[in-house]
């Protein structure tokens, strides 16, 4: 039986939130830097369905549906150890799988350090800085409007 961390719901929220917005190529390179893993057994294989997007007048008004997307999910554990789980929108299987990889071995003591330092803090940097970018060039382009006020004296 393997030793495994118990991390708070949001710690563990927070590595899925990174792994669900990683490209694929990106959780594959990871990978590599893993080294042979334990079997893996898939408690539920990677499918695709559909889940229905929910939205709000004005933010915090009326719900409303806005329409469906496609989202596939994956739980696997790896060896005796925790129960890994992957959701992401679209239909890409092998992402799943890979993310679902991640977050069980990321519950296991033996891995949980190495796979933060070497997979998950750099993917999060990344996403920072992308963000971050996105950010600067929006506000670049924004437009300052004003009125002036006519007929007054």
């Amino acid at each position: 039986m393997t030793k495994t961390v118990n991390p708070d719901n949001e710690a563990r929220r927070r590595w899925l939130a990174v792994l669900a917005r990683a490209p694929r190529p990106e959780l594959e390179k990871a990978r590599l830097f893993l080294e042979e893993l334990p079997p893996l057994a898939h408690v539920r294989p990677a499918e695709s369905g559909m889940v229905m997007l929910r939205g709000r007048v004005g933010g915090t008004g009326d719900a409303f549906n806005l329409g469906e997307a496609s989202v596939t999910r994956c739980a696997i554990r790896v060896g005796s150890g925790a129960l890994g789980v992957g959701y992401a929108l679209g239909r890409d299987r092998r992402k799943v799988e890979l993310m679902a990889v991640f977050d069980a071995l990321l519950q296991d003591v033996q891995w949980h350090a190495d796979i933060m330092r070497l997979v998950v803090e750099p993917l999060a940097k990344q996403q920072a800085a992308e963000r971050d970018a996105a950010s600067r060039a929006a506000a670049a382009s924004k437009v300052e409007f004003f009125t002036f006020v006519r007929g007054q004296a």
